[in-house]
């Protein structure tokens, strides 16, 4: 099965919601993906209800809305949901209040995981958990430290395991570069809460409010967007600006519901 270009299948979609991936999707690194802006405008003038599905755990919700805003995309926090988001609430649900938790990330993970009533420690000796999302500022020490508690018995959750980020400059190490060092370097799988995994999803539609077949999830990947959407039951489609190509997309099993250039192709189908 091919997936399809055609914007008249698109147009005539009962569409409840917009799912979007931002990397790739929404914008490479800090240059918007051409259209985006008006993708999304069009969307709040139809009061077509959207939410931001992003596996990227560096920023959070209000970082990535003021980064929107520079782009000329302007919308409420509440329209961003992170995989670190994603796991702060699943470690709220296995963890008692206040639990030790070891966090190599940035603020976009430190800070929900607080705001779920965590603690975050540096000391590995104390952490009961270690949660690992993209830390662009990680070191060989904090590493380290994080392996040492995961081989002390500290349970081992991810964001996310994206291999790559997208940038102007190409693919760059993503969050799942440090969950394969910390995997190799302890033997221990981790729990991973992300894209492709359907409990990231099922929190995003439960925050809309839609069930699985209103909602459609644009995404950049195919092991995660495509392939989560897919077991999520929402109905997907790939764009080529960010990750996969379009030889990928089609050889996936089942492929996306429909494949597209870049969002710009979605705003003249739906709008134009």
């Amino acid at each position: 099965m091919i997936p399809t270009t055609d914007a008249g299948s698109l147009r005539q979609a009962s569409i409840g919601a917009l799912l979007f991936d931002m990397d790739g999707v929404i914008y490479r690194g800090n240059a918007a993906i051409p259209g985006a802006a008006a993708l999304i405008a069009n969307l709040q003038a139809h009061q077509i209800p959207f939410l931001f599905l992003t596996n990227n755990a560096t920023l959070t919700a209000a970082q990535f809305q003021a980064k929107l805003a520079i782009l000329g995309i302007y919308v409420d926090q509440a329209a961003v949901f992170t995989s670190s988001m994603a796991t702060a609430a699943w470690l709220s649900r296995q963890a008692p209040p206040g639990a030790p938790v070891l966090v190599v990330g940035e603020a976009g993970l430190r800070q929900p995981v607080l705001a779920a009533g965590l603690t975050v420690v540096t000391d590995w000796r104390q952490a009961a958990w270690v949660a690992v999302g993209l830390d662009r500022e990680a070191t060989w020490s904090s590493l380290r430290d994080a392996a040492l508690a995961i081989r002390a018995g500290a349970r081992f959750v991810a964001t996310n395991s994206d291999a790559t980020l997208p940038s102007e400059e190409g693919e760059l190490p993503g969050a799942g570069a440090l969950v394969a060092f910390l995997r190799t370097a302890t033997g221990v799988e981790p729990t991973v809460v992300g894209k492709p995994q359907v409990a990231m999803f099922e929190q995003a539609l439960a925050r809309l409010g839609i069930i699985p077949a209103q909602a459609i999830m644009v995404g950049d990947r195919v092991e995660t967007d495509i392939v989560g959407g897919q077991a999520a039951g929402l109905r997907t489609i790939g764009v080529l600006s960010g990750v996969s190509s379009a030889a990928a997309f089609a050889q996936a099993v089942p492929p996306p519901t429909w494949v597209f250039d870049s969002v710009a192709e979605i705003n003249l189908a739906l709008f134009e």
